[in-house]
């Protein structure tokens, strides 16, 4: 349960925000001052406070000078009404979250609140980074005892003790957030903010204003002036999640802000100093990007002070045990219920399994089965028929055994091996014809083909389209 202290010296504004907030997972509580306010703090220990602007007795700008003071990590929300918009803009210079107009929009609240609800515990929960996690304490670790994640462990400490720049590396799933998270935790900086932006998912026109702000006018919609998350975050850790997605626009001033420590809001000229340790998070080959003209070569060396490449599950089959441990004893305390045990049978399957969405692909999986199990034990049945069905529709590797499968396995091997290493190139004449074999094999069915040539249906399609392969299987 997430704790909100709410600090409004109105009672209906204060009986409103009770009944948006009235469900079983968010404890709210009220005060009626700043004064007031800083006392229910120590006792409550809230993970927000939503505060207003304008307060009797002491001001809600005094307020948040001593909030801050006394913890850093806490999110403050600002509510304020149009016409002290510019006292906000004061505020979030202080290091509020963010801030509210009046009058209140229920949903945005809301998703507003889930945000900053979110962000506290990605400060206050501490990511452990050790083989195997020995306490109960830990909600968020990352494990292993391959020596693939020894050599992660190894890097997180060496750049958690600088201000280095880091890029992570490593598929979907892998725990890009976590190591980011791991990083900040363990650095000089664990005591000032930490905000994650996923570059993939805010529209294109959108990004640079959420990460620079903007001033008032900068463009259609831009009613008032916004601090961006580089001001909001000063003297903090920013994880700039999938980067390799940035417009050529938004690279040019994250190298300067790189660079020189200044950016400028969008439609303003006036230069702004942030001291902020960048970390930042990519799935996609971005010395490909590079060759390309899709990112810019000198942001790409400045990121890459400090790489840490986050291996596949594939690749660690000796590290699902452990994390098998660790996911039901996580779910066990989430629910409140004794962890299930595990037939030997459903670790041998999953160890065989090719796991395309990695460690989080195997959270959903023991989720699911500890929903479907009929007993203490997790049995085989109990799991995503994907994993259990193997084969060619699996995506785990095939026994040897001649034929297609044989087929099948080189094409796989082939195929994986160009996408770990880019300097490794399939031949364009092999390359197709595996494709072609992979089809014909399939029946077609381009999910099962993909699956059994290791790739994404995507990529099998614009392999497709690349030979005119679709044309010539028509024909026949």
């Amino acid at each position: 349960m997430s704790k909100v202290l709410l600090i409004d010296d109105e009672e209906d504004v204060r009986y409103s925000f009770q009944r948006i907030f009235d469900s079983p997972e968010i404890e709210m509580a009220t005060a009626s001052s700043g004064e007031e306010g800083l006392k229910v703090i120590p006792k409550l220990k809230p993970d927000l406070v939503l505060m207003d602007i304008r307060l009797g007795g002491m001001t809600g700008l005094e307020t948040l000078r001593r909030i801050r003071a006394v913890d850093p990590k806490l999110p403050v929300i600002l509510m304020t009404a149009y016409g002290t918009t510019q006292a906000a803009i004061e505020a979030m210079k202080l290091g509020a979250y963010d801030y509210l107009l009046k009058p209140f929009d229920a949903v945005k609240i809301k998703e507003l609140v889930a945000g900053a609800l979110k962000a506290a515990r990605d400060m206050r929960q501490v990511v452990s980074y050790q083989p195997l996690l020995e306490s109960e304490d830990y909600e968020l670790g990352i494990v292993g005892r391959s020596q693939g994640m020894q050599n992660v462990f190894k890097l997180i400490g060496q750049v958690a003790a600088t201000d280095a720049t880091a890029l992570i590396t490593g598929e979907s799933g892998t725990g890009k957030e976590l190591v980011a998270r791991a990083i900040y935790h363990h650095s000089n900086r664990n005591s000032q903010p930490f905000l994650a932006v996923n570059c993939a998912a805010i529209p294109e026109q959108l990004l640079e204003s959420e990460l620079f702000g903007h001033e008032r006018g900068a463009f259609t919609g831009a009613t008032v002036q916004r601090i961006g998350k580089f001001e909001q975050c000063n003297k903090g850790t920013i994880f700039l999640d999938e980067i390799g997605d940035m417009t050529p626009a938004t690279q040019t001033k994250i190298l300067r802000v790189l660079q020189s420590g200044t950016f400028e809001r969008v439609g303003g000229n006036l230069p702004i100093q942030s001291d902020v340790r960048v970390v930042a998070a990519t799935n996609k080959p971005l010395e490909r990007a590079v060759a390309g003209g899709q990112f810019r070569e000198d942001l790409f060396y400045r990121l890459n002070v400090v790489r840490i490449a986050i291996p596949p599950l594939r690749e660690r089959a000796e590290d699902i045990p452990l994390l098998v441990n660790y996911f039901l004893e996580k779910i066990g305390r989430e629910q409140r219920r004794r962890p299930r045990s595990v037939a030997a049978t459903v670790v041998k399957t999953l160890e065989k399994y090719h796991w395309p969405g990695n460690v989080r692909e195997l959270e959903n999986a023991l989720r699911r089965a500890h929903v479907m199990a009929k007993s203490d034990a997790i049995l085989s049945g109990d799991l995503p028929p994907e994993i259990c069905g193997q084969g060619a529709t699996s995506g785990a590797a095939p026994a040897a055994g001649g034929g297609a499968d044989d087929a099948a396995s080189l094409a796989r091997q082939l195929f994986q091996w160009a996408r770990r290493d880019p300097k490794l190139k399939v031949l364009p004449a092999v390359e197709r014809e595996l494709v072609i074999q992979a089809l014909k094999e399939t029946n077609d069915n381009q999910v099962h083909a993909a699956r059994v040539l290791g790739i994404t249906r995507a990529t099998l399609r614009k392999r497709i389209e690349k030979f005119g392969i679709q044309r010539e299987l028509n024909v026949k």
